[in-house]
C-alpha cells in the first residue's frame, strides 16, 4: 500500500498545469459537457414538475395535491439515480468508464424527451424514475475517467471544474424556461411548455460523438484489468461490492462517502431544489407569468452562486485541505437554507437570496467530485464513488415526500407558513456532514490509493 506522505513533497513541488496536455483537457472538457447537459435536465425537471402534473391532474390537482406528486415525481427519480449508480458504477469497473457514459448519455436524454409525452401522473413519475437511471451512472463514470486520465497535482483542480461547470446545465436550463414557459399552453403543435421544454432535453444525445472518436479508456484502468486477469486473485474483484466493504479501509472510506453525500444530497434535493416552489408561495396572488419568470431568473442565479461556491470550494481543497472545504460548506448550509427559507419575501428577494444559497449547497458537491474518487483503490473506484454518490439516494429519496407530509401535517394543525417551517426543519440534516468529518481522511496531496 502507498505511503501517503512520501509523494507530497514531490507533488508540491511540481506547478499544477505541469505535464497536462490538450488531450488531459479534452477529457475534462467532453466529461464536463456530459455532466452539464445532465444538469440541465434535472434543472428543466425542477422548474417544469409544477406546471406538468398540473396538468396532468386537471381539475382535482389542488395545490397540496400537486406539490405531493412533485415530491412523489422526485423521489422516483432519486431511486432511479441510486439504482443508476449502482448498476453503472459497477459496470464501469468492468466495462470501462467511456462506454458506460455513453449509455448512460444516451438513456438520460431519451427519457427526457419522453417525458414531454406523459398522459398520466404515474406515467410521468415512471419516466422519471429511468432518466433517474442514466444521471446516476453518468456522474461515476464521468469522474472517474477525469480522475484516472490527469496527472495528479491537477486532479482536484479538474474535477471540481467538472462539478462547477455542471452549474452551467442548471443555468441553461432555468434560460430555457424564460423562453419556453413551463406553466404556457399550447407552445408547439398543441403541446404545452413543460413538453416541449422536456422535448429539448433529447438534444444532449448528440454528444455520444465526441466521446465514441476522442476519450479512450485510462491507462491506470487497463492495467488494473490486466492485473486482476492475470494474478488470478480471488479476493481482489473488479467493481465487487462484497470488496467494497470487506476492506476495513475501504469500507470506513465508504460509509464515510455515504454521511457526506446524504448530508448534502438531501439538503439540496429535499429543500434546495424546491426553490420554485417557495418562490411560488412567495408570490401568491401574481399572475402566472410573472412567477414563471421570477422562478426562471431566481434558479438561474441560484445556479450561479452554485457555480461560484463549487470554484470556491476547488480552491481551498486544492490549497488548504477536504476537510476545511467540507467543514465551512456544510456550516455555511445549515445557516444560509434556513435564512432563505425564512426570510425569502418577494421577487427581488429571490434575486439575491437564491444564490447565496445556491452557493453554500452546491459547494459540498464540487468535494463529492474531488473527494470521493480519491477514497477508492482503481479497481474499485467506479463502484466506490457510485455507491457513496448515488446509494445516498435512496435515502435522500424520503426528503422530498418528507417535505411535502410536513407541510400537509403542519398545515393541518393551523401551523402558519407550514411550507417555510417544513423546510427549516429539515435542515438540520446538514449536521450529519460535520459528523461524518470527525472520521474522514485527509487526501490533499496524496496519491490515487491501490491496493
Amino acid at each position: 500500500m502507498h505511503h501517503a506522505n512520501s509523494s507530497e513533497p514531490a507533488l508540491a513541488k511540481q506547478g499544477i498545469f505541469e505535464g497536462v496536455t490538450a488531450y488531459h483537457w479534452l477529457v475534462v472538457l467532453i466529461a464536463s459537457a456530459g455532466w452539464l447537459f445532465d444538469c440541465m435536465d434535472q434543472r428543466i425537471f425542477a422548474l417544469a414538475r409544477e406546471p406538468a402534473l398540473k396538468e396532468l391532474l386537471g381539475s382535482g390537482g389542488t395545490d397540496a395535491i400537486v406539490k405531493n406528486w412533485g415530491s412523489w415525481a422526485t423521489s422516483m427519480m432519486m431511486i432511479g439515480w441510486g439504482t443508476g449508480g449502482i448498476i453503472f458504477g459497477m459496470m464501469s469497473d468492468r466495462l470501462g468508464r467511456v462506454k458506460t457514459m455513453v449509455l448512460t448519455l444516451l438513456i438520460y436524454s431519451g427519457f427526457t424527451g419522453l417525458s414531454g409525452l406523459s398522459r398520466t401522473p404515474l406515467e410521468f413519475c415512471g419516466y422519471r424514475f429511468l432518466v433517474g437511471l442514466g444521471v446516476g451512472g453518468m456522474f461515476g463514470a464521468a469522474t472517474t475517467l477525469v480522475a484516472e486520465s490527469v496527472p495528479s497535482q491537477f486532479r482536484s483542480v479538474a474535477l471540481g471544474s467538472l462539478q462547477a461547470l455542471s452549474a452551467g446545465g442548471n443555468i441553461l436550463g432555468s434560460l430555457l424556461s424564460t423562453r419556453v414557459q413551463p406553466g404556457k399552453a399550447d407552445v408547439l403543435w398543441g403541446h404545452s411548455g413543460w413538453s416541449v421544454i422536456f422535448f429539448v432535453g433529447i438534444l444532449p444525445a448528440i454528444l455520444v460523438v465526441p466521446i465514441v472518436l476522442v476519450l479512450r479508456e485510462p491507462e491506470r484502468w487497463k492495467e488494473a484489468k490486466r492485473k486482476a486477469a492475470e494474478s488470478g486473485d480471488k479476493s481482489k474483484h473488479i467493481g465487487s461490492f462484497s470488496d467494497l466493504f470487506q476492506h476495513p479501509r475501504w469500507r470506513r472510506n465508504a460509509l464515510v462517502g455515504i454521511c457526506l453525500g446524504l448530508a448534502g444530497m438531501a439538503g439540496l434535493w429535499g429543500i434546495g431544489f424546491f426553490s420554485p416552489e417557495l418562490i411560488s408561495t412567495a408570490l401568491k396572488g401574481e399572475p402566472q407569468h410573472v412567477v414563471d419568470v421570477v422562478r426562471g431568473y431566481g434558479t438561474a442565479l441560484q445556479d450561479a452562486g452554485a457555480f461560484l461556491g463549487m470554484f470556491v470550494f476547488t480552491f481551498v481543497a486544492t490549497y488548504i485541505g477536504r476537510k476545511v472545504a467540507f467543514f465551512g460548506g456544510f456550516v455555511l448550509c445549515f445557516f444560509t437554507t434556513i435564512f432563505v427559507f425564512w426570510s425569502l419575501r418577494s421577487g427581488t428577494d429571490a434575486y439575491w437570496m437564491l444564490p447565496m444559497m445556491g452557493f453554500a449547497q452546491l459547494s459540498v458537491f464540487g468535494g463529492y467530485s474531488i473527494y470521493f474518487p480519491e477514497l477508492f483503490p482503481t479497481r474499485l473506484r467506479g463502484t466506490g464513488v457510485g455507491f457513496c454518490y448515488n446509494t445516498v439516494r435512496y435515502l435522500a429519496a424520503a426528503f422530498p415526500p418528507l417535505l411535502g407530509f410536513l407541510n400537509q401535517s403542519l398545515g393541518a394543525r393551523g401551523v402558519e407558513e407550514p411550507f417555510r417551517k417544513a423546510a427549516i426543519l429539515l435542515s438540520s440534516i446538514f449536521l450529519l456532514g460535520l459528523v461524518a468529518l470527525i472520521w474522514a481522511p485527509e487526501t490533499k496531496g496524496q496519491p490515487l490509493p491501490e491496493d
